[in-house]
């Protein structure tokens, strides 16, 4: 039969909602496995009101089961004589048996005492209370509370608590309240309170006579689509962000989508200021024109069938409206104040306490944007004004009230000020990317200046020795790291991390305490490195083989790992590696100075003479390859060696008892290894 549960509550957190539901449904699967209860599909329900938990074709006993309890070894259950010693009497006592009654067992650890249990299955109503219970106790509440007198704890103050096995109702106490055919509708409309029959009446009854939609996801499509239709009546597109969707569809048991609008006097407001707004405090959807204009309109959702949604849809434009004025107010008076005068404020706010103000870190930004558009071939002064300006917007009014909005805001009032469209959007992709699969900056600009935001975190925070341990990484600087290296990687610049952190450390004058600050930044860069191309896909020997170079340029780095990954699809990659390997572990034996030039006079004719001339030829070759980082085709080319390779470790002896000849080989083999090394160590794959 159907199993229903149901956990009437008071208004649960929205942003938890689908987290709470989904983990009560996985707990109570794995009570039922625990048990050994075959059951059909788990279904899970959650509103603002409620948890609840529908299991199909729910067997009504537990299967019969054999309980073996294993006893002492048989050579500590007797005594010499052949009698049973008191821990044998003590076990079989517990098993309800006599020793003389225990089975022998036999293992690889010699012959134990055992006894067979044969335990007969439980009618599952007499099961399902328990399991509820352990379900809702692993359930991930960071701050139970306990409610009226009662001493027990949960996630929010508990009144009913349904459990029906079809039509049978399962007794028993949860949260101190007796399992009941009660249940509560929504608070405003259809039945306040009715009873239930029968499981398979849920969630329906629930819909046709409380007025309430238990299914979550049922909830969260009426109102994306009617959100959808009530944008297109307006010609545009509403914002319906997942985040805000899940959370809106936590908010209401009975979804009504209604459409509102505000003056447009207030388009005049950068939108990011009202969107935030809309969104972070109301949870309306602001609404788009086909060119991406903001609309002086907003979608919003009601938990209400109201006679008159007209009076419902003012009160939301009278809440709205001293929002969006205070926006308004805020964006009117930063413009009174030129970003560049708003510089000397930054010295009242502090970055970090050893490190300085946050101007201190505007001026550093500064120097190294320009160092860095020096290298890729931007324009060093217009990089250098956006990086002075970088952090003025913090100490505007609207920032204070949208933190969102840095840099945002900080673009706005630059182009307000008269600054290039290129220095003001290099302060508003300063962030970018903020997450994993962000753009990244559009310009030169934006790439020196996100890349000079970035790296002074890294050197500032790494040179007092602040290093981000297990999980905790309050200063984000793993996210900043794989930012840098993203921008560096992906629009192919050529920065070398050794160069920047070298840079970067010394704007700091005499602030830093390690000593080791650079090789930390750049071990710690080169270990994202390792993740991020793991996450991609990449091989971890083909990652290792090119770490082992140890390279410090992001986009020689990425070069060398995308020709080791074409390389291995080359029918002469496993040969070649395994040569190199036998390369590496007969030069990694030699204690003596190895020549660095070939004597062709030592030379035999044959293999060992084909291969000089070989290693010859392509060394000329593929000196223009390695200078291009062309390291896909220097490979490509270097896989011609196999045969002659294969042929020379064939027939010749590298470790001769001549000294010459033997040395002569080494020098050999070590520019053979050395061709290959200037792509990776083949030999770790």
């Amino acid at each position: 039969k159907t199993f229903l549960v149901e956990i009437g509550t008071e208004e649960l957190p929205p942003k938890s909602l689908r987290t709470l539901a989904e983990s009560f449904a996985a707990n109570f699967i794995q009570q039922l496995d625990n048990a050994n209860l075959e059951h059909g599909e788990v279904l899970w329900y959650a509103s603002p009101r409620r948890l609840a938990l529908k299991v199909l074709n729910l067997n009504d006993t537990q299967p019969d089961s054999q309980i073996v309890k294993r006893g002492p070894a048989v050579s500590a259950a007797f005594d010499a004589n052949g009698n049973a010693t008191k821990a044998a009497e003590g076990w079989a006592r517990g098993c309800g048996i006599t020793v003389d009654q225990a089975e022998r067992i036999q293992t690889d650890k010699g012959e134990w005492l055992s006894y067979t249990q044969n335990q007969k299955g439980q009618p599952v109503v007499n099961l399902l209370c328990d399991m509820v219970k352990t379900a809702l106790s692993k359930l991930p509440i960071p701050k139970p509370m306990r409610w009226a007198a009662r001493q027990v704890e949960f996630i929010r103050p508990c009144h009913t608590v349904t459990m029906l096995y079809g039509n049978e109702l399962v007794p028993g106490t949860i949260l101190e309240i007796k399992s009941d055919r009660i249940i509560r509708g929504h608070r405003f409309m259809g039945e306040q309170e009715f009873t239930i029959d029968n499981a398979d009446q849920y969630p329906e009854i629930l819909e046709q006579r409380g007025k309430v939609i238990a299914d979550y996801d049922k909830r969260k499509s009426i109102i994306k689509q009617q959100a959808e239709e009530e944008a297109a009546k307006l010609n545009g597109k509403a914002d319906l962000t997942d985040n805000l969707l899940e959370e809106v569809s936590s908010l209401v048991e009975w979804p009504v989508v209604l459409t509102a609008k505000f003056e447009e006097r207030f388009l005049e407001v950068p939108a990011e200021s009202l969107v935030y707004t809309m969104k972070g405090d109301q949870k309306y959807f602001p609404v788009y024109d086909k060119q991406g204009k903001l609309l002086p309109n907003f979608i919003f959702v009601a938990n209400i069938e109201s006679k008159d949604p007209q009076v419902v849809i003012s009160g939301n434009e009278k809440v709205v409206r001293p929002r969006l004025a205070d926006a308004e107010f805020f964006y009117q008076t930063d413009l009174k104040q030129r970003l560049e005068d708003r510089l000397p404020r930054l010295e009242t706010v502090l970055f970090q306490q050893q490190l300085g103000t946050v101007k201190d870190k505007a001026i550093r930004i500064e120097s190294l944007s320009g160092f860095i558009a020096d290298k890729i071939g931007a324009d060093v002064e217009q990089a250098k004004r956006a990086g002075k300006l970088t952090k003025c917007d913090l100490v505007t009014n609207t920032v204070f009230e949208f933190p969102e909005t840095q840099g945002i805001m900080g673009r706005y009032l630059a182009l307000k000020d008269g600054e290039s469209i290129e220095v003001a959007t290099a302060i508003e992709e300063q962030y970018k990317p903020r997450f994993a699969g962000d753009e990244l900056p559009s310009t030169a600009i934006s790439c020196a200046v996100s890349i000079a935001e970035k790296l002074d975190t890294l050197a500032g925070i790494f040179g007092i020795g602040q290093h981000p341990k297990g999980d905790k990484d309050p200063f984000a600087l793993r996210r900043a790291a794989i930012g840098v290296l993203r921008i560096i990687v992906e629009e192919a610049l050529s920065l070398d991390l050794v160069e920047l952190a070298n840079y970067a450390a010394s704007l700091y004058g005499g602030k830093l305490t390690n000593k080791n600050v650079v090789d930390d930044i750049v071990n710690f860069m080169q270990g994202r490195f390792r993740a991020w191309y793991q996450e991609q896909g990449f091989a971890i020997d083909t990652i290792q083989a090119v770490l082992a170079l140890n390279p410090t340029k992001p986009a020689d780095f990425d070069a060398r790992i995308k020709a080791v990954t074409h390389f291995r699809t080359l029918p002469e990659a496993s040969s070649l590696a395994e040569a190199n390997k036998r390369v590496s572990n007969i030069l990694s034996k030699v204690e003596v100075t190895i020549p660095e030039q070939i004597n062709a006079a030592l030379l035999e004719a044959g293999p060992e003479g084909e291969l000089a001339k070989k290693l010859v030829i392509l060394t000329d070759k593929l000196s223009p390859y390695f200078s291009e980082s062309r390291y896909q085709d220097a490979l490509i080319e270097l896989s011609s060696l196999k045969e002659t390779v294969n042929a020379f470790f064939d027939s010749v002896m590298v470790m001769v008892d001549n000294e010459d000849i033997r040395l002569n080989r080494l020098a050999l083999l070590k520019k053979l290894q050395n061709l290959f090394l200037k792509v990776a160590d083949i030999s770790l794959l």
